[in-house]
């Protein structure tokens, strides 16, 4: 398989909690319903980016704990290569605690954990499956030295980086025109543009400023209110499907790992935002990170019923 798609990111075991409400300060929410799955914003988007049909990579850090082999053997079944899945010593995987309430929305804690063992070092490592992408996809639950080295590698081998600032945190923005493609949500568009974003017309001047420093492609998510994307040339937004939320928590993951998917097979902005849209719709509607993200069939086929 060619249009091989390389992740480099986190991994996370999820504790969940759904309630009918999140809690206030100081209030206990009784009565909850409790899950536990696998998330993290990188093995996120690598099982959305395999499930919607793409040949897949994943580059991460677990840790020495009981959940470590059923994580690890959950990515081969979804066919994503685990070669530089690099198992650390002495330290727990990352982990979630995450709230959900009634209508949808979440509040999440991170501990890093093995994480943040994702170094330099095991980027060189991990050069033979680099040196293979047709695109590079990152988030920002790593640290900042392995994101920048990244970028200046792809840059060397002339490889495109998706980059996904999430969770939006300091960072040299120096390195901003060094990225090809910027997916942000409101608030990492208004972090990352240092301008106030609370609405579309908002969202749509820090993509224009993201650009003016370099950035190929700036696609912000906007929620029920869709997603755009803007290049020199053009931009293109695509409404958001209505369905039946239960669960935001993997939404921009999966729109993250689907969008690469559509992009390095071919498909132009408008259609690769469309599937990844869809891709994102079906995913709300479901329980947990990983368990929601559709396979190729389903986003299909929800693309037939939903666009005409």
């Amino acid at each position: 398989m060619e249009n091989k798609i390389v992740v480099i990111g986190s991994s996370n075991v999820d504790l969940i909690m759904k309630m009918d409400h999140l809690p206030e300060k100081g209030e206990t929410v009784t009565e909850a319903e409790f899950l536990q799955v696998y998330g993290g914003k990188g093995a996120n988007q690598a099982v959305a980016a395999a499930r919607a049909g793409g040949n897949v990579a994943f580059v991460n850090c677990v840790g020495e704990d009981a959940y470590t082999p059923q994580m690890i053997q959950n990515y081969k079944n979804d066919r994503i290569d685990t070669r530089f899945v690099f198992q650390e010593k002495g330290i727990a995987s990352g982990h979630a605690l995450i709230m959900i309430g009634g209508d949808g929305d979440n509040s999440i804690s991170v501990a890093p954990g093995a994480n943040y063992r994702l170094t330099p070092q095991k980027i060189d490592e991990a050069q033979p499956i680099i040196d293979e992408a047709a695109m590079i996809v990152m988030q920002y639950e790593i640290p900042e030295e392995t994101v920048k080295y990244v970028i200046d590698l792809a840059n060397k081998k002339n490889i495109p980086v998706l980059w996904n600032v999430a969770p939006a945190r300091a960072f040299d923005f120096s390195y901003i025109p060094k990225v090809n493609i910027l997916v942000l949500n409101e608030l990492e568009a208004g972090f990352l543009a240092e301008t106030p974003v609370e609405n579309e017309q908002e969202a749509e001047k820090a993509a224009d400023i993201l650009l003016a420093k370099g950035v190929e492609k700036v696609i912000i998510t906007l929620g029920a209110k869709g997603a755009f994307v803007v290049t020199k040339d053009e931009k293109v937004r695509v409404p958001a499907f209505k369905v039946n939320a239960v669960d935001t928590t993997a939404a921009g993951d999966t729109f993250c790992g689907s969008f690469a998917v559509a992009l390095v097979e071919g498909k132009s902005l408008k259609e690769s935002l469309q599937f990844a849209s869809a891709a994102s719709a079906i995913c709300v509607t479901r329980m947990g990170a990983q368990p929601s993200a559709p396979d190729r069939k389903e986003i299909e086929a929800f693309l037939i019923n939903e666009v005409k």
